[in-house]
């Protein structure tokens, strides 16, 4: 199924038939469970309609002509009426958990999938939670509100109609009885509703606020205890709690005026129909039993109109979060494989490595200009710059002077606006971008571990590494004092993003990785900006090692430390302002001299 099969418009605030069209491609699977739902659903509210009918035949047969004659069939045929409907409840609400269940696992999966094809830009602009909520949130609200709301809809609707219909051919004039009181609880109950919708909404973006202010308030505890702000802090979160109570309770109010109201329309209606039936039943027209019927439907006509009513709102209100989700699954990556070079090379989840031809390291910037995706102006213009294969590329500038720009480029996280990046000669567009991750090594700044094993975390780098493989990349990052203090060595935890460990640990981990991984292209960026000078002197050892015959792009914010590159680029407000050696850009004392200088007399005072 094509991401074009799924549009999504934002700008309309309705969508026809609550917005399951766009969906469809996802549920069409399971629409014979569904219809099979339907139809056991509104076999039960027939056998919900048909049994005053019994009731009815019982008060007039063995009650009021004192006659037990059938009574035995009569029972067998309540009984087995009753068994045949609990087998179709069951199965029925088997069906629904089932048709949930399995919604909810093919949309979570569908949505994870496509976000591991997403390019940079896309993470770039939206927030964690934002893509969490789309993934998990409105997942679970579709399975939800697809099987079980409809299915309330469906039950509803048939006990009206089946209802309705019976009380017609039973008596026309106790039906109206029953069915005037309906346009006013369908006007009654459509008000509040929508005042209930309102509340709701307004508690919703209050607990959302809450919930912010609950997770700051943890999460920067040490900057409020240093900062004194605890009656702050308390204040803002009470003021938020209190309109959320305020909130909360306008909406109780409007529920218990809405249950209260619909409760005096049922007993209206009972009493109009005892008024009319009883008249009736006096002059012989109606027997007690028919009168106990329309009782029946009388008492129970009503509330599944308000259940209708909610279940609609609910379906209504999914809209939302089937755009949402059909908004995800139709962004389209920045960075996309030509058809051609997924037919030879394979795409990310199915990869043709028989196909892949050696990656050496060579990178050339070939006319080159860029603009971000969400940005306005040219971060590069007509760049040029061939990086030899083996080569040692730093990359220095100020924070956010755009440094990893140029590292984004070369691994194909981004397009280039114009010209070309060649691999190995190549262009890179004419190659998988599997072909090439997989020949990058990449230590982030902010290192970032998988909840699991140090083992596991080092076999990301290679799934097939051995012990002694792994144990070796510690060796050279400098990082097997870590694993030799944890009590279960390899097996032991690291916690939730590395939870259990320090920064620099973290940063040591993800070295023996990259390490592990023996790229052809590596890039740190900034990879020893979290350890201590003892441990950054033992890694630069290892790094010196670990670069040695690979094309290397090193970010650095301590510039002492790639004083041996073998091209540094000084970027400055998002553009390259120099290229050369490290003597070279001292002798010409421009922006990289001053960078130099200023940080090494910051050092010395230090």
């Amino acid at each position: 199924m094509s991401r074009e099969s799924i549009k999504t418009n934002d700008s309309k605030k309705h969508t026809p038939f609550f917005g399951i069209p766009l969906i469809m491609p996802y549920v069409r699977q399971y629409v014979p469970t569904v219809a099979l739902m339907i139809f056991l659903g509104a076999l039960s509210s027939l056998a919900d309609t048909v049994f005053p009918l019994f009731n009815s035949w019982a008060l007039d047969h063995f009650v009021a002509d004192r006659n037990l004659h059938g009574l035995p069939v009569f029972l067998g045929l309540y009984l087995l009426l009753m068994v045949l409907q609990e087998l179709d409840n069951y199965y029925c609400l088997y069906q629904c958990g089932r048709v949930e269940v399995l919604i909810d696992h093919d949309l979570r999966n569908a949505a994870f999938e496509h976000l591991q094809t997403l390019s940079f830009s896309y993470f770039n602009q939206n927030s964690v939670g934002y893509i969490h909520a789309r993934t998990m949130s409105d997942t679970e609200r579709i399975g939800e509100l697809l099987a079980w709301r409809m299915m309330d809809v469906v039950w509803n609707v048939s006990y009206i109609l089946f209802a309705t219909v019976v009380m017609i051919v039973v008596n026309l004039r106790l039906a109206l009885c029953v069915l005037v009181v309906v346009p006013v609880a369908v006007a009654a109950i459509m008000y509040f509703q929508k005042k209930i919708v309102e509340d709701n909404r307004i508690v919703r973006e209050i607990n959302s606020r809450i919930t912010g202010n609950f997770n700051e308030g943890i999460t920067g505890m040490r900057s409020i205890k240093t900062m004194r702000i605890e009656d702050v802090m308390r204040r803002g979160f009470a003021s938020e709690t209190d309109k959320m109570k305020h909130a909360s309770v306008q909406t109780v109010r409007h529920s218990a005026m809405l249950t209260s109201l619909i409760t005096m329309l049922s007993s209206l209606a009972l009493a109009l129909v005892l008024w009319g039936g009883g008249a009736l039943t006096m002059e012989g027209i109606v027997r007690i039993g028919t009168l106990s019927v329309f009782m029946s439907y009388a008492v129970g006509m009503l509330s599944p109109v308000q259940q209708i009513i909610n279940s609609l709102s609910s379906l209504i209100s999914i809209q939302v979060n089937i755009e949402r989700f059909t908004g995800l699954i139709a962004e389209v990556p920045d960075v996309v494989d030509t058809p051609e070079v997924i037919e030879k090379y394979g795409d990310n989840f199915h990869a043709k490595k028989e196909n892949w031809e050696p990656l050496h390291g060579e990178v050339e910037f070939r006319d080159v200009s860029f603009m971000y995706p969400d940005g306005n102006e040219m971060v590069l213009e007509h760049f040029n710059l061939k990086v030899p294969q083996g080569t040692n590329v730093a990359i220095v500038g100020e924070t956010g002077a755009g440094k990893s720009t140029l590292v984004n480029l070369a691994c194909r996280f981004y397009e280039p606006t114009q010209g070309r990046i060649l691999i190995d000669g190549r262009d890179a567009r004419d190659r998988s971008q599997l072909w090439l991750h997989s020949s990058i090594g990449y230590v982030l700044q902010t290192p970032y571990l998988f909840s699991g094993t140090v083992r596991d975390n080092l076999r990301y780098g290679r799934q097939d590494a051995t012990d002694e493989e792994i144990l070796e990349a510690l060796r050279v990052a400098s990082a097997e004092f870590i694993v030799d203090r944890m009590e279960k060595g390899l097996d032991s935890e690291v916690g939730e993003g590395g939870s259990l460990l320090s920064t620099g640990e973290k940063q040591l981990l993800s070295i023996a990785r990259a390490i592990l991984a023996d790229p052809r292209i590596l890039v740190l960026d900034e990879a020893t900006s979290s350890v201590d000078t003892v441990t950054e002197k033992a890694m630069q050892d290892a790094i010196a090692a670990v670069i040695r015959g690979r094309t290397s792009f090193v970010i650095a914010h301590r510039l002492s430390t790639i004083v041996g590159a073998d091209v540094i680029l000084a970027v400055r407000d998002g553009r390259i302002v120099e290229q050369g050696t490290h003597g070279d850009l001292m002798r010409r004392k421009g922006y990289y001299y001053q960078l130099y200088t200023r940080q090494y007399e910051e050092s010395v005072w230090a």
